[in-house]
């Protein structure tokens, strides 16, 4: 008598759903903005045409607008992450801290360039363009109000310490200032976007040192001379 063999069942596909996560939604998101030269015309439409459940879009984002904040914090987090790498960044002066960190944020936007470009200027109202970035406000504020309260601590006299929140606004500021001077600069290597935060940041913690003629001048300078070219 012949020995049936049984052939073993097929393995299953493993579920779509178990290789989409946050990471692969938003790389996918980017992708198709790029690609389409717009945004998604809705959720559902989304995830058909990447193979997921919209359910999985809901599982990390309530919304486009939602995971486009996200980008925006994921960038924060990676800058974060990568200053931290440096081994001597722990005792770099706040001045030193606060270069790095933006030096690193914009080589991060820089290697994202085509979908910062487009997400900043996709409608005429620039409110509704800046409205993903409340939640990089926050963190931007929170990492330059740990800076000063830090500088604060080296203070005795309560004269001379700095206001945080006057400081931390004025870090976001700054970092409007920058985006904007990133977004419009045409050098090679994006390198007066460089010169436009060593002048900035110096100028900035030279106010709060109650020095700030002379950096303050210098910067006033190189954005006049910028803008006359």
């Amino acid at each position: 008598m012949a020995t049936v063999i049984k052939k073993s069942p097929a393995p299953k596909k493993k579920a779509l759903k178990n290789t989409i996560n946050k990471d692969k939604i938003i790389s996918l998101y980017m992708e198709s903005v790029l690609m389409n030269e717009k945004t998604p015309k809705s959720v559902f439409k989304f995830c058909k045409e990447h193979n997921f459940e919209e359910a999985v879009f809901y599982e990390h984002f309530g919304s486009f607008e939602g995971l486009q904040m996200e980008i925006w914090n994921s960038f924060y987090r990676k800058t974060i992450l990568l200053a931290n790498n440096d081994e001597a960044f722990p005792n770099y002066s706040n001045q030193e801290k606060m270069l790095t960190f933006f030096y690193t944020f914009f080589e991060l936007l820089t290697l994202n360039r085509s979908y910062v470009l487009f997400t900043l200027k996709e409608h005429q109202n620039m409110m509704k363009n800046l409205s993903q970035l409340k939640g990089l406000r926050k963190d931007i504020k929170h990492f330059a109000a740990e800076l000063i309260r830090d500088n604060n601590e080296d203070k005795k006299l309560k004269v001379l310490t700095q206001s945080v929140t006057v400081f931390s606004e004025g870090a976001w500021l700054q970092t409007l200032f920058l985006l904007k001077y990133w977004m419009d600069d045409n050098s090679a290597g994006f390198e007066n976007t460089d010169v436009a935060i060593e002048k900035s940041v110096r100028a900035i913690f030279d106010v709060f040192d109650t020095k700030p003629l002379e950096s303050v001048l210098d910067f006033g300078k190189f954005l006049w001379k910028e803008k006359m070219m």
